[in-house]
């Protein structure tokens, strides 16, 4: 008689615990098959020598343990014939909550809001229209802060500074201006240079470089240029693409990634504006780019907790702590999705070949956004999904079905257990990592939603789109 490798184990797994990439955490295990999530936590902060225990979830074939490993197994038809391999992934010490509804419907702006933004502390919401203003909102109050006139065309997206002290906005007659968010006033003359539209603007790290000082902007001319804001002037121009850029993220490492579509994504040196890199191998535009190490990037040295800081250079070590742990052991990976279809995951610091190419939509891919702590990627679609990836390997996990029309943007909470997406069909969902499922359906809007934000202290939720009002969205 041969034996049934699926039948329950009569005595101990072989267990190997490793981490998300797939390095082994010493020599495989002997494991009960009564062990579970509590016993392996135990097990791994030991293993980890960890002072403060942490928190971990545990995968096996990218399915969650939450029972015991015998009855995992059997469940899930695993075979036990080869070393069973258990992945460890670190878990946010905090706990996001789901919002549930809208707190506060503001209308001020006469054309669709077309970009929200959360200030890197969450005390501040920002927000470009088709009306050609900028809006600041006191989210305390939920009411208009200070409308920002000066542009002459649609406010097509809009960049905190990772210090929180300027705000970017850049325009489809292919001006930026910069803003004082205490006041709502422009500082300085309009950043003329880009011969057409704005199509995204990134800020060099607060890690690199505190007080914010320099930024990316990319544009329809094919363009990427650096400006600076003390200079109030451009100090490099990246040409290259042969076709509009559609997308541009400062890296933590200090280069910066452009994605055209001219098919291409090209890394860039940030010194003299080398080009360093070529990724090649989509078949069509590329239309947005993610890095994993985004989130942090963004927030710079504020967090959950919504701790304040006294100087630029306490600011500019938070935020190295901050990179740090969000990058771990790995290197920055970069995302990318196009009219293709398709997705490549890059480790673009060393290689110029793609780690893997990820398929599954069946429309153009819209937004692609890493969560914070760089486990997931999701992917919002033309095809009315929302996709969620493994930020380490590329590897499909699940599809999230529920929208009726494209999905335009995802943002993540700041603990990676919650996605909300905003779409064509009016609503926003909110989807849970951990069953993998939708959590919340937050109608509201009265027409497409186009840019959706999650505040860092993960309190609040914006929303805006073509009814032309903002809308915050509260646990």
């Amino acid at each position: 008689m041969g034996t049934n490798p699926l039948a329950i184990p009569a005595n101990n797994i072989i267990c190997s615990l490793t981490d998300p990439e797939g390095r082994s955490l010493g020599a495989p295990l002997d494991l009960p098959q009564d062990a579970g999530p509590k016993e392996l936590y135990l097990l791994i902060n030991t293993l980890l020598q960890n002072e403060e225990k942490l928190p971990y979830a545990f995968y096996i074939n990218d399915k969650e343990l939450l029972g015991s490993l015998g009855a995992h197994l059997l469940q899930n038809r695993v075979s036990v014939e080869q070393v069973l391999q258990i992945v460890y992934q670190p878990q946010a010490v905090f706990r996001i909550k789901p919002v549930t509804r809208c707190s506060a419907s503001i209308p001020g702006h006469s054309e669709a809001v077309l970009s929200v933004q959360f200030s890197p502390d969450s005390r501040m919401l920002a927000s470009g229209s088709g009306d050609t203003t900028v809006r600041f909102w006191d989210i305390y109050t939920q009411t208009p802060l200070f409308t920002c006139t000066g542009h002459k065309n649609w406010v097509l997206c809009i960049a905190w500074s990772p210090d929180g002290k300027m705000l970017v906005s850049g325009s489809k007659d292919g001006e930026l201006r910069l803003w004082e968010p205490t006041t709502g006033k422009a500082i300085g003359n309009p950043l003329t240079g880009h011969k057409k539209w704005i199509t995204a603007v990134s800020w060099e790290p607060a890690h690199l470089q505190s007080p914010s000082r320099r930024f990316a902007s990319a544009s329809k001319d094919g363009d990427i240029r650096i400006w600076d804001t003390t200079l109030h002037k451009t100090v490099m121009c990246l040409t290259g693409h042969t076709l509009a850029v559609t997308c541009v993220k400062w890296g933590g490492e200090g280069f910066i990634y452009s994605s055209s579509q001219d098919c291409t994504i090209k890394v860039w040196e940030t010194t003299s504006g080398k080009l360093i890199r070529e990724l090649k191998g989509h078949g069509h535009w590329v239309n947005t780019l993610a890095l994993s190490t985004e989130y942090v990037l963004r927030t710079g040295a504020f967090d959950h907790t919504g701790k304040q800081f006294n100087s630029a250079e306490e600011m500019k070590q938070a935020a190295l702590v901050r990179y740090k742990a969000a990058k771990g052991n790995s290197q920055e990976r970069l995302v990318s999705g196009s009219d293709d279809f398709t997705m490549f995951l890059w480790e673009p610091g060393t290689s110029k070949q793609p780690k893997a190419r990820m398929t599954g939509h069946q429309q153009l891919v819209n937004h692609v956004y890493f969560s914070p702590d760089g486990r997931w990627v999701a992917s919002a679609s033309f095809d009315k999904s929302v996709k969620l990836w493994d930020g380490y390997s590329g590897k499909f996990i699940a599809t999230f079905r529920g929208h009726v029309g494209p999905v335009y943007q995802i943002s993540w909470s700041a603990d990676s257990r919650l996605l909300v997406s905003g779409s064509k069909d009016s609503t926003m969902k909110m989807w849970d990592m951990r069953t993998q499922k939708l959590r919340e359906d937050l109608p509201g809007h009265a027409d497409e939603v186009f840019a959706v934000d999650w505040s860092a202290d993960g309190e609040k939720v914006a929303s805006g789109g073509r009814d032309r009002v903002l809308k915050l969205w509260m646990s």
